[in-house]
């Protein structure tokens, strides 16, 4: 056993030590972690891993930080918890990159989270080149360098005259008065009808059109003002700077245009406006790009990209089908149908092409299809149409039916302003970008070919663009687009993006605390996470990472395990040391025994026998392929594959909703693209779905509340004699009514203090000092504990506390059974992980079981935050509930809980748009014997 603790030998400048941890259930813990390591913090659930890593060290590494700021700051420390530790030497600058989503924003974007976006916007704004819509010819703006060089271009002693229009912003002002202005200026020529005269003569001489507005002025009274007048000499530095002058002049007075005349037949006009056939455009600059700003930001959705209108997703049901073939469902029928034939019959007038699937569309035809042209009406315009005859019934329900969130047929959920996509790099407007998966959008960079100048300002930019996009590579990000929004990432997604950033900024010197970065990650994957976090590691910086990968722990440098069990049982250092050392480790760890083949979650001895099918037809939603796929009731399923390989689309997206509506239970959500549900539905009286969502919004909510125990808990404080006599009711238990609870924090126990631009300080309660309800209610004793110190009982203790009490145990027992008899019955359940979070949701259910019931119930990951050993509890309770008549369905990766299913859907082979396949469907045994897919290769040793 390698504990560890030898403080005095260990050095500052390669180790941190801990002294005397007592975070949480840590007990009195020293440690010695070497520096700039891959450090893996391992362990069964709840022994103790978070109360080091972050309720430990990084909380003394954020609190050191703020001590380092301003007074006002600083005023806060004062009340600011530090860890419970005697000491803490060596520590390095913390930066903890958690499994949060990071914003509900919606308009942040991967692109914004990885800085990428950012990027991006300076490489537009500065080597962007601008195109005209109309002739296809670059925008470019004359500069008075450009007209200086042309006239010293002309040969030697050529009289050149130096014209310019007259303005024409001033419309409503007469040419009499604007050539008295000139005048005034000191400007003594015009040149009218192409005959040089005098202005004075011109005023004197009382012409009618010399009161005429400016706006009135037709071709055949040109007038031109001469600026000035020379002879082309050799050149010499006081000529040119002459020129220079006057051309600069020129250009100030004519509102931007300048003419280099020599005769009426030889002139050269020049115009430094930003102008090409008729249109005048916006230069290219940072915040034209940016869909946060309003300059930049779509004016008709706002910057978001979506707006509420007519939906796409149901106008396009099956986005493989062309225009000829019927991909727009609205127009079908003997009526409608003839917008779909009018469309079709004028297409060849300006080249789109019906026969291509709508998903190979490219972004300009797919604003045809919508928006029409002056040959053809668009989806928009049938719509509108229908919009004029609400008094048709049949009108209103086609509204009705299409009606929804829709991507902004304006910007096509670009979000940017129409002029952004005239500006172009490397013959792509940024637009065009947005949508391309991450694998393609490195290529396209890889590939970008750009003149020499052009080479030079983007060089920097290209690099650290360049540098992120291999970063998400390596990290299995693979499928996504930089316009993914950051609120429908998972966890794990959200912490390898900020790993991303964070190896953009090439920080050295500093710790990182990563909260199980593989969460999410396919086998294959997580080897290329644990190149990155070695990349990190090699910056010089130390990484520690809290994790239970098998993979991810044998590329440890060096290990800490913490336990021996959970709760009260753990918090303790079993071993510490470098990896290569357990295999002489003679202590009771469970990491040990699993990592060295002694302890392993059997095989099971034989399959359940598949009777009864449900069956998914067509399934076609984001990159499914029009897979069909059976699903076995009363049986273990996984869904296995690579990230992005469509898993979550059909359960979630498809299977889940589906099932809802077939069973009578209502779904907000509309399924996604399929043909068709069918199979033994009748055997089926339910389906839950148990995702990694929180149990609750309110930080009041906890685990005892989710089973149905605190209800039976409330009632019987308020049973004893002392609530009797005072009057306490069971409402006077609740943190969620006044009352009982602490009036200061209101049942939160703890108070929040805002710090403007910097993370918000929770501050534990002086009122009540953490307990949450009011002093005199702590009177109230039940077998000699008041109603705080039984919810600060862990589940394991508090079944044994309540022995004599059939009802509270009973509802508790779950929660042992699923393995979280280490949390407390109080805990809020905001600080539950995700994976904890989904194991009390299945720990409800069982406390509600009905006889008879048949629920068909979908996992999504739950092995997340589990210890090989936790994931042999899982399994036993997930097998439980097929015994008991269930069906379970788990969206999952490890493969320990693969091997163990009955039946496995494996899709793939890639994820994004190479996925979305079935690679097999069938047993564990079937998939290895196939070898089809990255799956059966990281299985095969495990069934061997």
């Amino acid at each position: 056993m390698s504990k560890n603790t030898d403080l005095s030998s260990a050095d500052l400048r390669t180790s941190v030590y801990i002294k005397g941890a007592r975070a949480n259930n840590l007990k009195n813990v020293d440690l010695v972690i070497p520096k700039n390591q891959l450090v893996v913090v391992t362990g069964v659930s709840g022994s103790g891993k978070s109360s080091i890593t972050m309720d430990t060290l990084f909380a003394e590494g954020q609190r050191r930080y703020v001590e380092s700021l301003s007074s006002y700051a600083r005023q806060f420390l004062m009340r600011m918890k530090k860890p419970d530790v005697d000491y803490i030497k060596g520590i390095c600058p913390a930066i903890a990159i958690e499994q949060k989503t990071t914003t509900a924003n919606a308009r942040s974007t991967v692109g914004t989270l990885t800085e990428i976006y950012d990027f991006l916007r300076l490489l537009y704004a500065r080597a962007g080149r601008t195109f005209s819509p109309v002739s296809g010819e670059e925008v470019k703006r004359h500069t008075v360098t450009d007209v200086v060089n042309h006239i010293l271009s002309l040969p030697l002693k050529s009289r050149v005259y130096l014209y310019t229009p007259l303005p024409s912003e001033y419309d409503d002002r007469t040419v009499h008065k604007e050539l008295e202005m000139l005048q005034q200026k000191g400007f003594t020529r015009i040149l009218k009808n192409g005959e040089v005269k005098d202005i004075g003569e011109v005023l004197e001489s009382g012409e009618h059109m010399l009161f005429q507005t400016l706006r009135e002025l037709t071709e055949e009274d040109d007038i031109k003002v001469l600026i000035d007048r020379f002879v082309v000499t050799e050149e010499n530095e006081e000529n040119e700077q002459r020129i220079a002058d006057s051309v600069q002049t020129a250009f100030g007075e004519g509102g931007g245009e300048v003419i280099v005349w020599l005769d009426k037949d030889n002139f050269t006009a020049w115009n430094n406006r930003f102008e090409l056939d008729g249109m005048t455009f916006v230069e290219p600059n940072p915040n034209l790009f940016n869909y946060n700003n309003p300059f930049g930001a779509c004016p008709t959705c706002e910057g978001f990209g979506r707006t509420m209108g007519i939906d796409e997703d149901k106008v396009i049901p099956d986005p493989s089908k062309s225009v000829y073939d019927g991909t727009v469902a609205a127009w079908s029928g003997s009526t409608f149908g003839q917008w779909q034939k009018d469309f079709v019959r004028q297409a060849s007038k300006f080249e789109f092409p019906v026969h291509t699937a709508y998903a190979d569309l490219t972004r300009e035809e797919k604003r045809t299809l919508w928006e029409g042209n002056r040959h053809v009406g668009g989806i928009t315009s049938f719509f509108d149409d229908l919009g004029k005859k609400l008094y048709k019934i049949q009108n209103r329900i086609m509204l009705a039916r299409y009606r929804g969130r829709t991507i902004c047929h304006t910007c096509m959920g670009g979000r940017l302003r129409r002029e952004a996509d005239y500006v172009k790099v490397g013959g792509f407007a940024l637009t065009d970008l947005l949508e391309l998966p991450i694998d393609l959008l490195q290529k396209h960079f890889q590939e970008l070919k750009l003149n020499e100048h052009d080479a030079t300002i983007a060089r920097r930019l290209l690099l650290e663009i360049n540098n992120r996009l291999q970063s998400m590579m390596d990290l299995g990000l693979s499928y996504l687009d930089i316009n993914r929004l950051s609120n429908t990432l998972s966890g794990g997604e959200s912490q390898r993006i900020n790993l991303t950033r964070t190896l953009g900024s090439n920080l050295t010197a500093s710790m990182y605390i990563l909260d199980e970065p593989s969460v999410g990650l396919h086998p294959r994957d997580t080897e290329r996470m644990i190149a990155v976090l070695r990349r990190l590691r090699d910056l010089g910086n130390t990484v520690l990472v809290v994790e239970h990968e098998e993979g991810v722990i044998a590329a440890a440098d060096y290990l800490i395990d913490v336990g021996p069990a959970a709760g009260v049982h753990g918090g303790e250092i079993i071993f510490a040391g470098p990896y290569e050392d357990i295999y002489e480790d003679a202590s009771e760890s469970y990491t040990t025994k699993y990592m060295t083949g002694e302890m392993k979650i059997p095989v099971p001895e034989q399959r359940r026998k598949l009777t009864n099918w449900l069956d998914i037809k067509g399934a076609r939603m984001h990159n499914l392929k029009k897979i069909d796929v059976r699903i076995p009731l009363n049986a273990m399923t996984v869904i296995s594959g690579v990230s992005g390989s469509g898993k979550t689309s059909l359960v979630k997206g498809i299977l889940h909703p589906a099932l809802r509506r077939q069973l009578g239970e209502g779904s907000s959500q509309a399924p996604g693209a399929h043909s068709e549900l069918s199979g033994d539905l009748k055997l089926l009286t339910q389906v839950e779905m148990i995702n990694q969502s929180p149990i609750g919004k309110s930080s009041r909510s906890n685990p005892v509340t989710y089973v149905g125990a605190y209800d039976t808990i409330r009632a019987m404080m308020a049973s004893q004699q002392l609530s009797k006599i005072r009057d306490y009711k069971p409402g006077h238990f609740s943190f969620n009514v006044d009352g009982g609870r602490c009036d200061v924090c209101k049942g939160e126990g703890e108070q929040t203090v805002e710090m403007q631009f910097l993370a918000d300080v929770k501050l534990v309660c002086e009122e009540c000092n953490g307990k949450r309800f009011k002093r005199e209610l702590l009177d109230v004793l039940y077998n000699g504990k008041n109603i705080a110190e039984i919810l600060g009982l862990s589940v394991d203790e508090a079944v044994e506390f309540f022995t004599d009490d059939e009802g509270i145990s009973k509802r508790l027992k779950p929660l042992q059974d699923v393995g979280l008899g280490y949390i407390t019955l109080g805990q809020s359940s905001s600080t539950l992980s995700g994976g904890e979070a989904q194991r009390v949701k299945l720990a409800s259910f069982l406390t509600r079981e009905k006889a008879g019931e048949h629920i068909f119930f979908i996992f999504d990951e739950p092995t997340t935050g589990l210890h090989f050993h936790d994931v042999a509890i899982l399994l036993d309770a997930l097998n439980a509930l097929v015994e008991r008549g269930h069906t379970v369905l788990v969206v999952e990766h490890n493969l320990d809980v693969i091997k163990s299913a009955d039946y496995v859907i494996d899709l793939g082979p890639e994820g994004g748009r190479d996925g979305g396949h079935v690679v097999f469907q069938g047993s564990p045994e079937g998939l290895v014997e196939s070898g089809a897919g990255y799956t059966a290769g990281y299985l095969a040793p495990l069934l061997a």
